[in-house]
């Protein structure tokens, strides 16, 4: 049950969000035991969002996922994320965040896991 949210400063197409969408399907396969079937995915372009005191091109990209996954997983789905956002957005990957928050508890059809 992973959750990929990408913030960028810049306008996001509609083409876009869904070749990110699609990217972060596949990226997702990096955590053990997630996939694409369970991923919910979003992103919100032309936000104010500043990174060493410029509003050039940036991004953050968040992470939320239910269980835990080991440090390897994080690195490569960073970096997989980070090659994603550059090639998709044209943000140079010396501008992108990569956000990770593990839960405890997950809702989903009116029940948790």
């Amino acid at each position: 049950m992973p959750y990929i949210h990408v913030t960028a400063n810049i306008p996001i197409t509609e083409e876009q969000e869904k070749a990110l969408a699609a990217g972060a399907g596949k990226a997702v396969a990096l955590l053990p035991g997630k996939s694409e079937q369970w991923l919910m995915a979003g992103c919100k372009g032309g936000e104010a969002l500043y990174f060493q005191g410029k509003d050039e091109p940036a991004a953050f990209i968040e992470v939320r996922l239910f269980g835990s996954a080991p440090d390897s997983a994080y690195e490569a789905l960073t970096g997989e994320l980070t090659r994603l956002a550059e090639q998709t957005l044209f943000i140079p990957r010396n501008r992108i965040y990569v956000q990770y928050e593990e839960c405890r508890h997950w809702g989903f059809a009116g029940s948790n896991f």
